[in-house]
């Protein structure tokens, strides 16, 4: 596949103009989706919203942190896989659909049973059809640290993840620096009020008092009180050693792309595997420039290129149309 190289827009120069513009400015299209309730075998459920049936290759995407099939970045890229001739299924983490999950755990960065869950529900679908998965930032992670936990069995034809957070203690560390802390204040919102409301409607708590909560000011703070005690880890730093999917990087057999900037505002530049930790698998595009979820180019202020959109669905075009090979076997 050729390298069609990311070139900045001159007129977003660094990581968080980059990061911004797309989430303020970008206009991006309202989607035609059918949502299905997925029950999972704990007895809670996940929502996934489905475009329009096609005839060919299945796309899963993974929503980042708080985010869902509204996501600006999730509108964008659907019409352009769907111009491709794709059928996409969005999958919403647990509580992230607009509605709270019914058990007192929620999702985190490493949890893999659930994709495994619903790419088995799309396997009984449509099991002559090929499978590809795309991930955004935390759900870049979960995809990830999937496909290397599975190896030569996983079931994917091909895989793309986009700004991903491969080290958990070097995004939080990334996001109590500087301007960075901007974003943090940002994703702490909807973590807060959605323990908030799940209280409210379905009286589930969480492990401290409204009161801590509100108190929280840090997302390692957050994990720390919140996600780690509600899903088994022993404190946050347990949980970023688990969860982080930078060690399963050498295992991954599925061909996977990797979008990266070096300016990423949620990562710091330690937190970037180097080359040697990565699988023959894997390619790696580690630009200079892009921030977090951003890569916007164009020549003229004001108008972005889909170059994203349009390198991700040339690259599951490639990987999901070429003939089938075995998988090697990891012997690591």
């Amino acid at each position: 596949m050729p390298d069609k190289r990311f070139h900045p827009a001159w007129w977003l120069p660094g990581a968080h103009l980059q990061t911004l513009w797309p989430f303020v400015f970008a206009r991006s299209h309202r989607l035609n989706l059918r949502r299905e309730r997925f029950e999972l075998s704990d007895g809670d459920f996940i929502d996934l919203d489905w475009s329009p049936s096609s005839a060919g290759p299945l796309v899963l995407i993974l929503h980042g942190l708080e985010g869902s099939s509204d996501s600006a970045y999730i509108r964008r890229l659907v019409p352009v896989l769907q111009t491709s001739g794709f059928e996409i299924i969005i999958m919403h983490f647990r509580g992230c659909s607009g509605e709270p999950n019914r058990l007192a755990r929620a999702y985190h960065a490493g949890d893999t049973q659930d994709v495994a869950a619903v790419v088995a529900r799309l396997q009984a679908h449509a099991p002559e059809r090929a499978i590809g998965a795309i991930g955004f930032s935390l759900g870049g992670n979960v995809l990830l640290k999937w496909l290397g936990e599975t190896g030569a069995v996983n079931p994917l034809a091909a895989a793309a993840a986009i700004s991903v957070p491969f080290d958990l203690h070097a995004a939080a560390d990334r996001l109590e620096r500087g301007f960075s802390r901007i974003y943090q204040s940002y994703l702490l919102r909807p973590l807060r009020k959605g323990q908030l409301r799940k209280l409210h409607l379905t009286g589930i708590a969480p492990p401290i008092t409204c009161n801590a909560l509100l108190h929280l000011r840090t997302l390692r703070d957050f994990d720390d009180r919140i996600t780690a005690p509600l899903h088994g880890f022993e404190n946050v730093d347990d949980y970023y050693t688990r969860a982080s999917c930078r060690p399963w990087l050498r295992h991954i057999v599925t061909p996977t792309l990797i979008v990266q900037a070096r300016n990423d505002p949620f990562l710091l530049a330690s937190g970037i595997p180097s080359h040697d930790e990565l699988s023959p698998s894997i390619r790696l595009e580690l630009m200079r420039s892009g921030g977090h979820v951003g890569f916007i180019s164009g020549p003229i202020p004001g108008l972005r290129r889909p170059w994203l959109e349009r390198h991700l669905s040339e690259w599951l075009m490639t990987m999901m149309t070429r003939p089938k090979e075995a998988k090697r076997v990891d012997k690591a």
